[in-house]
């Protein structure tokens, strides 16, 4: 009796379980197709950005400013744009601050330290700004075995990224690239592919790559720029760094979910599948018991017949 006790009671007990993982993949089922729409939606925009970015740059000679106070170091573009040698790597990693989302967090956290291993070999170092609190908590418990640095976390941001967010975020970067505290400015994301699927990526944002031919062609070498080049680099250039923060992190939040329905989906199949096993062996020790009552009754009746 006491073991179909205690196959009733974990039945039960993964019963309830599994409500909760059925609730948290249709919350998640709900959210990735808004997140989807959001992704597609803001690629244009970015790509196009983008585009305009390197075209105004190769329309002008020059990005050196001669006694401009900029108010912010990201809007200080002459340094931004500056070519540097890199020693050392400032990378965004942009993770989650929950978990139940399958590998999604494993997956960025290890090839953030695959990257910080590889510029190692290099000698380059790297310091973090880490977007979520799982991020945050994986990567602070091996920093002197990888030998990098966490320079700032962002851990309260919401669930629904926003342009003021990856403001923030790009502020930050900008203040340490002009103070020399980093040569580089790059994103470790996920790119979201669909809804099953979604990589890991390393994005570089600065320096700047070579200019694509597409953007050096004639009909852009003579663009009229109004009121000047300088300040029309000076909103430019944060606008640019900050629309492709903003990117990552909307594919980020879409993977995410992405991984956490596939996750919880997985969880409710394999749910079914142990109540089904528990179900059988249930029945079969309730069976077994009902036979050894049986066995008993008859067993009695037959000694009392024999007195």
């Amino acid at each position: 009796m006491a073991n179909l006790k205690k196959i009733r009671t974990r039945i039960n007990s993964i019963k309830n379980t599994q409500k909760i993982t059925r609730a948290m993949k249709m919350v998640a089922s709900a959210k990735v197709k808004k997140f989807e729409n959001r992704v597609k939606a803001s690629r244009p925009f970015t790509y196009e950005l983008e585009k305009m970015f390197y075209r105004l740059l190769h329309s002008v000679s020059e990005t050196e400013a001669a006694e401009v106070n900029f108010k912010e170091p990201i809007n200080n573009y002459p340094v931004l744009l500056k070519e540097r040698e890199i020693r050392n790597a400032g990378l965004l990693v942009i993770t989650s601050n929950k978990g139940l989302s399958g590998a999604f967090n494993a997956n960025t956290i290890r090839y953030t330290l695959k990257t910080i291993t590889e510029y190692k070999e290099k000698g380059i170092d790297c310091e973090l700004f880490i977007i979520g609190q799982k991020g945050y908590n994986a990567l602070k418990r091996v920093t002197e075995e990888y030998g990098f640095k966490i320079t700032q976390t962002y851990l309260n941001f919401s669930e629904l990224p926003t342009s003021s967010q990856a403001r923030l975020a790009a502020s930050d970067m900008a203040r340490s690239f002009v103070n020399g505290d980093i040569d580089s400015m790059e994103i470790i994301t996920t790119r979201f592919r669909n809804m099953m699927s979604y990589s890991v990526e390393k994005w570089d944002i600065l320096p700047l790559d070579e200019i694509d031919e597409d953007y050096t062609k004639e009909k852009y070498k003579d663009m009229e720029i109004e009121p000047n080049i300088s300040s029309m680099l000076a909103e430019i250039v944060p606008l640019f760094i900050t629309s492709i923060i903003f990117q990552a992190m909307l594919e980020s939040i879409a993977s995410e979910l992405a991984s956490r329905m596939t996750a919880m989906s997985a969880a409710c199949n394999n749910a079914d599948e142990m109540i089904q096993k528990l179900t059988v062996d249930y029945n079969k020790a309730r069976q077994a018991l009902i036979t050894q009552e049986i066995t008993e009754i008859v067993g009695g009746s037959v000694s009392i017949k024999k007195n």
